[in-house]
């Protein structure tokens, strides 16, 4: 047996890893490291009400910011406004408690590296936490991984840019999502191109995989993500008021917080015979889901690359999303009868239709929901067979691949 040192890979997220896209891209970055010889470190932030996070690695290889009742006073500044946990926005904090936030972590990170001698730090999001570890770490090799959530924040927060750049500029290697988001990064960072490299993201293929399919008798749509207007929520669940049938039923899942949450919450409420709230569940719950569901629908208006539907096509879902970017290059090369792509309002905010487009958009929802309804009860099950090279390329173990070449090259 070889007696030849492990690697270390201290992995850095700012909120709880256990309950975001993010958190699920973090997990399988731990999980695909150990199985490629590599030893993982953890540092999040959490709150003590959570202790689900300190299963995703062993306990003495993580370390905990605890927000609300710990380091931090008030609740986890999520990534996005809307979290599907209690949370804080990161443009309604002061001075005073952006300092206490970044002293908080630095103290945690230290701790960290001091114990567990990191050969690679792999943060994600371009945002503070990535900056700050930069500054504290200068001369340890340094990957962060894009979310397009820290873009969105960056854009949205101009008072917070220079704490943002000052560390993220001297990050080593960027890891984006698709070629959408490596312009959006490079525009906004001022990143040279070759420090950006499209890795893409994946999902679980011993989780999400097609099986039989139940009879169409009812239909099963499902939706999974924040009950929040940034995913469409709202508008899918206005749309499903005018699906003028009763074959079928819908499955809401997902967690939210505040008024969003409750208004999504409100029209679900609308439809009480035909829509499931579900809340947040396990991946394993959620796969078993998709795996007897016949339409996955994704109303979202921005996404870097939306996980979820690879998830659900893996699964043998039919498809109704909104033609974002990062759908579109996963898919756009293809023709797909089984996948529909709903032309996306005009947007402010990069986030918010205008009022004026609404109706048009809830109207394209329904149409399409309507003609997958009907394709699912011709024929409940779909051909995966034109596209299944593309679906396999994007499990976490192929995704892995890229980012253990670039984790040599940091190494040498």
């Amino acid at each position: 047996m070889s007696n030849k040192k492990k690697p270390r890979i201290l992995h850095i997220i700012s909120q709880r890893p256990n309950s975001t896209g993010s958190g699920m891209y973090v997990q399988a970055m731990i999980r695909e490291a150990e199985k490629n010889g590599y030893e993982n470190y953890l540092v999040a932030g959490t709150s003590k009400k959570y202790n689900d996070e300190v299963a995703l690695v062993e306990p003495d290889k993580t370390m905990f910011v605890i927000f609300t009742d710990g380091d931090v006073p008030h609740h986890i500044p999520g990534m996005s406004d809307v979290m599907p946990y209690e949370s804080v926005k990161f443009c309604d904090l002061s001075i005073a408690e952006l300092d206490n936030y970044e002293t908080a972590f630095t103290n945690i990170l230290l701790k960290a590296v001091d114990k567990f001698k990191p050969d690679i730090i792999h943060s994600h999001h371009l945002w503070i936490l990535s900056s700050l570890a930069r500054q504290l770490f200068p001369t340890i090799p340094f990957v962060t991984s894009c979310h397009s959530t820290d873009l969105r924040q960056f854009q949205n927060c101009p008072h917070l840019q220079h704490r943002v750049l000052k560390g993220c500029e001297q990050i080593d290697i960027v890891l984006a999502l698709s070629e959408d988001q490596k312009t959006e990064i490079i525009r906004l960072y001022k990143f040279e191109q070759g420090k950006v490299i499209v890795i893409g993201a994946g999902y679980n293929n011993d989780l999400f995989y097609q099986i039989q399919k139940p009879k169409p008798a009812p239909v099963q749509l499902v939706y999974a993500g924040k009950l929040s207007n940034a995913k469409g929520v709202p508008w899918l669940l206005r749309a499903l008021k005018q699906v003028n049938s009763s074959d079928w039923q819908s499955h809401l899942v997902g967690g939210g917080s505040g008024e969003e949450k409750e208004l999504c919450l409100k029209l679900a409420g609308e439809l009480p015979e035909q829509v499931c709230i579900h809340g947040a569940i396990p991946q394993e719950k959620l796969a078993k889901l998709m795996s007897r569901s016949h339409i996955f629908i994704l109303p979202s208006f921005f996404e870097g690359l939306a996980l979820v539907v690879l998830e659900a096509l893996a699964s043998g879902c039919r498809i109704v999303a909104t033609d974002l970017p990062g759908t579109r290059e996963i898919l756009g090369k293809h023709e797909l009868d089984f996948v529909k792509l709903i032309k996306l309002p005009r947007l402010h905010n990069m986030d918010q239709p205008f009022k004026e487009d609404e109706t048009e958009f809830e109207q394209d929802l329904k149409n399409a929901i309507l003609q997958q309804i009907e394709a699912a009860k011709e024929n409940p099950q779909i051909d995966l067979s034109s596209i299944q090279n593309m679906i396999d390329s994007f499990t976490w173990t192929g995704i892995f691949k890229k980012v253990n070449i670039l984790y040599q090259n940091c190494l040498t």
